[in-house]
């Protein structure tokens, strides 16, 4: 099995300083949105702009760890075994081809662990407690959530810092959208009171359908939209068959310019000092107490990027 990425402290090389690492948990219940896509090509962009980025696949149907090229018979350690107690998150990092980006495979074991954490007293937080020991060698961790609301969305949600939605623009995504939001603020209500939403990407958009534009109009009057849009791009879907993020495979191509957009977007939005600094701080304690205990509370603060009324 290949190691993962070598090297100190995590950043871009030669920075003096760095701002605290950021989780982002890309998460629609709705199936066919871009969510895999999304995180594949927006991890691989953070990995572009110098940032070490870790991708981490809560999907059983394992295809962002197939999408940079991880063979799921190659996987001897996936998060499966991380969730179940078996084994630590270091132990499942795997290093791809695309440089200071790491991926934790999944394998379709992880369908059982609904089953095995059921009765856990700490079921939501397994996740975050993984997490908290490896956060500081990263800038950002992406987490690649199912398309249900089920436990492996919950401890994603649960570890992240700011969630980012891919919507399709046609309207039973849109209607889709009304749960998630309910879900987050439970999750904020009763195990991460600093998760905050980050916007909402569109995804497979054609200019050219009316129904499109509509949708995405009534997106913007309720949510914040990044500017960067994603379109409907062949090499985007071509890209995981050959086990490739789009940049790898073109990186010219509408749909890998659209993510490093995303991500430049996204990196120029960074959280206020003050809010950075609390999360850094609760990162730390967190990671201190996992050396003893499993976690039970808490969660570090965000920007708050909440929905617009």
């Amino acid at each position: 099995m290949p190691s993962p990425n070598d090297g100190g402290a995590a950043g871009k090389p030669g920075s003096a300083s760095k701002p605290p690492p950021v989780v982002f948990a890309i998460a629609n219940q709705k199936g066919g949105v871009g969510k895999t896509t999304t995180s594949v090509n927006l991890a691989a962009s953070f990995a572009a702009a110098e940032r070490r980025t870790l991708l981490i696949d809560c999907d059983p149907q394992a295809n962002a760890s197939s999408g940079v090229g991880v063979r799921r018979r190659s996987v001897e350690v996936s998060l499966y075994d991380v969730l179940i107690g078996q084994a630590a998150l270091k132990d499942a990092i795997v290093a791809t081809e695309v440089p200071l980006l790491d991926v934790v495979p999944a394998t379709q074991d992880l369908v059982a662990a609904e089953l095995e954490l059921v009765d856990a007293s700490d079921r939501a937080v397994r996740l975050r407690g993984a997490i908290a020991p490896e956060l500081a060698r990263y800038d950002f961790v992406v987490l690649d959530c199912p398309p249900s609301l089920g436990l492996l969305t919950l401890n994603a949600l649960t570890a992240a810092h700011r969630v980012l939605v891919p919507l399709q623009c046609e309207y039973y995504a849109l209607e889709g959208l009304t749960h998630l939001m309910a879900t987050i603020d439970r999750v904020r209500n009763g195990f991460n009171p600093g998760l905050s939403v980050e916007g909402v990407v569109l995804t497979m958009f054609d200019g050219r359908n009316s129904l499109t534009h509509q949708v995405a109009d009534e997106v913007k009057a309720h949510f914040r939209v990044f500017d960067a849009i994603i379109p409907r791009n062949v090499k985007l879907s071509e890209a995981p068959s050959h086990g490739k993020p789009a940049l790898l495979y073109d990186a010219q191509s509408k749909g890998a310019q659209g993510y490093l957009s995303l991500a430049r977007e996204i990196m120029e939005g960074a959280p206020a000092a003050a809010d950075a600094a609390s999360r850094q701080r609760a990162d730390a304690a967190e990671a201190e107490r996992q050396a003893d205990s499993p976690p039970t509370t808490g969660g570090a603060r965000a920007r708050d990027a909440r929905p617009r009324s």
